[in-house]
């Protein structure tokens, strides 16, 4: 079953809560702080994978989430962390978060990873809050809330050429003749329904060609089946154009047919347009096929493309097509490998807005303060320790939370959330607030 579409949900690992704890041993009454930390919980990773061409695994699941980091003990004594959970997708998988649509990353090679959703990280224990005026501290931080998302999975296909046309134009049956591809074929509109894979021996190269469902008129804006596979052709370096040169059924005029095939291209990404071309006139062994070659050659040749009349059915004229496309797959090849970039080690998505805050009137003295970094602060903290909520106000007050709540008009005793608590609001000397 071929599926280019998904929508999951990933959730990585919780971290661990740190430790508060101080030493107990015979003859050291006033042992210090050694509460161990939490341990860090585990990513969840796309991996580009080449074996693969479908995304059905993600048809029948939709949740995924990674392990969580343990609590850290006494003794110093640190938790473990939580394992990292790794999705493996076809190469070609575009990632998009679905509440914004940014695009997270485009796994275009084998072996390529991105970070879709971060572990938490774990509290610290109180043996790091020791400062001189804080001997003892008795506090530890939580562990870090882990990132969950929806994020939408988009399969492109990769390929080196595209069979492109109309409905019953002999698509597959040319990749049939070019290549091991086995693809179903029948004498009626809309045989394929899915796009076919295979790879064409041409001499001492090779090429992948891409068989892609029949486009019509109208396609770009959702007409026929062709619509769902427009973005198949998006990666392919070279467009096989194929037209019937018997006229078909409906006796259509494959100069025409050429036109409408051009304009759904440019429609559906303008860079289609520009996109290198070789033309095919398919069914030259068909009665009167000879005179629709020789007009198809003359527009083929005025529009500076290639062109090739090919007999899909007795073979006629393919070595020849199959030799040219492989000669010019393979010089695309090369200018897309200087240009490409490299790839090295693992992309980490991070949302643009992570460590921007920023401060929302609620109501005549209720204010709200967002921010990805500022909010996890205040959910790592145990809002039932005093000592920790004096750390946490610190905290608040270096990143700068206060002075943009008093840009924002709020004035001491509004109440102030920040994720799942409020505080009322109270300047301070050195700018930060207070718990209320």
């Amino acid at each position: 079953m071929f599926v280019d579409e998904a929508t999951i949900n990933v959730r990585a690992g919780n971290g661990g809560a740190g430790c508060a704890s101080f030493r107990r041993e015979a003859h050291v009454p006033k042992g210090g702080p050694d509460g161990g930390d939490g341990g860090r919980g585990g990513d969840v990773v796309l991996e580009a994978d080449q074996s693969l061409s479908t995304l059905l695994d993600f048809h029948y699941r939709r949740h995924f989430k990674a392990e969580r980091g343990t609590h850290g003990k006494g003794s110093q004594r640190d938790g473990a962390e939580g394992d990292d959970l790794v999705l493996r997708v076809p190469v070609g998988t575009v990632v998009r978060d679905r509440e914004t649509g940014e695009l997270i990353s485009d796994l275009s090679h084998h072996g390529q990873r991105v970070v879709v959703a971060r572990g938490g990280r774990g509290g610290r224990g109180n043996r790091h809050f020791v400062t001189p005026t804080r001997r003892a501290p008795s506090f530890a931080e939580l562990g870090e809330p882990a990132e969950e998302r929806w994020i939408e999975l988009e399969l492109k296909l990769l390929a080196d050429a595209a069979l492109v046309g109309l409905p019953s134009v002999g698509k597959s049956s040319l990749i049939a003749r070019m290549s091991a591809a086995r693809p179903k074929v029948a004498d009626y509109p809309f045989t394929t329904l899915v796009p076919n894979l295979g790879v064409v021996g041409a001499g001492e190269r090779s090429f992948v060609v891409a068989d892609v469902p029949g486009l019509i008129e109208g396609a770009s804006e959702g007409a026929g089946l062709g619509h769902a596979f427009l973005r198949h052709i998006e990666r392919t370096a070279l467009i096989l154009h194929v037209v019937d040169l018997s006229g078909g059924w409906e006796q259509r005029d494959p100069i025409a047919d050429i036109a409408v095939i051009d304009a759904e291209l440019a429609a559906h990404a303008e860079e289609l347009a520009d996109r290198p071309q070789i033309v095919l006139g398919n069914k030259v062994d068909a009665d009167g096929a000879r005179e629709a070659s020789e007009r198809v050659a003359a527009w083929a040749e005025e529009h500076g493309r290639p062109y090739f009349a090919v007999s899909a059915a007795t073979g006629e004229g393919i070595e020849s097509m199959v030799r040219a496309v492989g000669e010019r797959v393979h010089a695309l090849r090369e200018e897309a490998a200087a240009a490409e970039p490299t790839y090295e080690g693992v992309y980490v998505y991070e949302p643009a807005d992570e460590r921007t805050i920023t401060v929302t009137r609620a109501g005549s003295r209720e204010y709200v303060v967002t921010g990805g970094t500022i909010e996890r602060m205040v959910i790592m903290t145990d809002m039932n320790n005093e000592d920790a909520v004096a750390y946490l106000q610190q905290r608040l007050a270096r990143a700068g939370v206060e002075d943009a709540l008093r840009e924002a008009g709020a004035r001491d005793g509004d109440t102030i959330t920040i994720g799942p608590v409020s505080f009322e609001f109270e300047t301070t000397g050195t700018g930060g607030t207070s718990d209320g």
